[in-house]
């Protein structure tokens, strides 16, 4: 393996990375001194920077979100190839929880070791929890959210362009044999048609990946053959390099300690102050067990949070629920954020001896602390094991069976949000074991359609980057929304 270039301001590529087993370049140490402190493989400063950036673009969901990241760490930077990407896409779609932020925290830990997966992770739901915080407050307040939700229905349509293009980029690089565009498929048709729970798609998916890996080895390869881009450019972090922050059960240890102690501490803390039946210890006991099933995306543990929300606590209406994933579906970072609006709205109705808002500012960020502080410790924990098992072939194949399923994954929940953003109203018809949800053609809501199309050619024919996108489709959406309130 040849080393990596130097391309602009980024220094060279330290101690953090060594060649895959078999593969030392000539200048490598033979040593352990590669395992020695660890060196940021780009400025700090730069990934900073790069991270708000992302997370001022994170609309519409897992989907949405991925693609943004594929566009801009990927496609634009080339800070990492696209193997490794689909490599951690594969690893973080296993875990409980938004895999597309645990996503970031795993490629800053890549880029940046620990403080750039904090980083990653914070920023990437930093402008959502703000953003669903005011909406909250002004839903609680006033109920009328018209402005606010005209200018982010214009975001709605725009994601549908984004997702369309991840499913493209990403299904072309990841199908590279008919035999993982036909796992690709069943995985959407599981998920759109027969309704299949997630993990059993991601499951069967390993096992096929696996056997497929096993018995039809030719199947095994992406689309994209190099990690070079068709300009030539290489990734600064290469396919084939690893990791050195070697695994150890000692690092295990600490960072589920650390983990531990930073979910532990402030809901011991809201325990001891408020009580074992107060709004705030139900709502971080509940909240915290959520985070530790969310297999499967937001939408698979949505009707769970729903029920028990407004049937057992009676923290919503039942009606509430849907506005809140609303706004949710309209905000930057990851969809289980309407967690944070459940909580909000159910803690000022239920606000104990405190003042109702201080309360509800209160729920919503201990509820926001405890969904996200597992995601931290699942990469931090994992992260160094699944990089040493990158070359084991079995696991390898397995995790190109999973990354195959993502690309249906990502077009299931194109399709999903197309037709609750294109369309009022779906029916769902049963045809035996098949359930199909098809839109109501009468409810077409033709202003979505019109931002949809205008954004799939702003990116897709005049290559407009996405935040641009997505300020001229807000725009839009705030433009119809005073018309329509005009008539009104």
């Amino acid at each position: 393996m040849s080393t990596p270039r130097r391309t602009g301001r980024h220094p060279p590529l330290g101690p953090t990375w060594a060649a895959a087993p078999g593969r030392l370049p000539a200048d490598a140490p033979s040593s352990p001194a590669t395992t020695g402190a660890q060196r940021d493989v780009i400025p700090f400063r730069d990934a900073v920077r790069a991270w708000f950036a992302i997370s001022l673009q994170t609309f519409g969901g897992p989907a949405g979100q991925i693609a943004v990241m594929q566009r801009t760490l990927v496609d634009e930077k080339r800070w990492i190839g696209q193997k490794r990407f689909l490599h951690a896409l594969s690893y973080c779609t296993l875990l409980p929880g938004p895999e597309a932020q645990q996503l970031a925290i795993y490629v800053g830990w890549l880029l940046n070791g620990v403080r750039g997966g904090l980083v990653a992770g914070i920023l990437f739901v930093l402008p959502g929890v703000a953003a669903l915080l005011a909406l909250s407050a002004l839903y609680v307040a006033a109920g009328n959210t018209l402005l606010v939700t005209a200018l982010f229905a214009g975001l709605a349509p725009a994601v549908l362009a984004i997702v369309a293009q991840a499913v493209v980029r990403v299904g072309g690089r990841a199908l590279g044999h008919p035999a993982l565009v036909a796992l690709a498929v069943a995985a959407f048709a599981a998920l759109a048609v027969f309704t299949v729970p997630f993990p059993l798609v991601v499951a069967a998916a390993a096992g096929i990946g696996w056997a497929l890996g096993r018995w039809a080895p030719h199947t095994m390869h992406t689309a994209v053959g190099h990690d070079a881009d068709p300009a030539g450019r290489a990734p600064l972090i290469p396919d084939d390099a690893l990791h050195t922050e070697a695994p150890s059960r000692t690092h295990a240890v600490k960072v589920l300690a650390v983990g531990v102690a930073a979910w532990g501490v402030p809901v011991g803390a809201v325990v001891a102050l408020t009580g074992g039946g107060s709004v705030f210890t139900h709502q971080a006991l509940f909240f915290s067990g959520a985070a530790l099933v969310t297999f499967g995306g937001a939408y698979a543990v949505l009707a769970y949070v729903a029920q028990k929300a407004v049937e057992v606590y009676g923290w919503l209406a039942p009606g509430e629920m849907v506005r809140g994933l609303a706004l949710a579906e309209t905000t930057p970072g990851p969809l289980i954020m309407v967690v944070q609006f459940v909580a909000f709205v159910g803690a000022y109705r239920h606000p104990g001896a405190l003042d109702p808002w201080a309360a509800a500012v209160l729920a919503a960020l201990l509820t926001t602390w405890v969904t996200f502080v597992p995601c931290f410790v699942f990469v931090f924990v994992g992260a160094p094991w699944v990089e040493r098992l990158r070359g084991n072939r079995a696991l390898s194949s397995a995790l190109t069976g999973i990354t195959a399923a993502v690309v249906g994954v990502i077009a299931n929940l194109a399709v999903f949000f197309a037709l609750h953003t294109l369309f009022a109203s779906t029916t769902t018809r049963t045809f035996g074991l098949a359930r199909l949800e098809v839109p109501d053609l009468g409810t077409v809501r033709p202003v979505a359609v019109g931002i949809a199309l205008t954004a799939a050619v702003l990116l897709f024919r005049l290559k407009w980057p996405v935040l641009r996108t997505l300020g001229v489709c807000a725009a839009l959406g705030l433009a119809a929304g005073l018309v329509v309130r005009a008539l009104a």
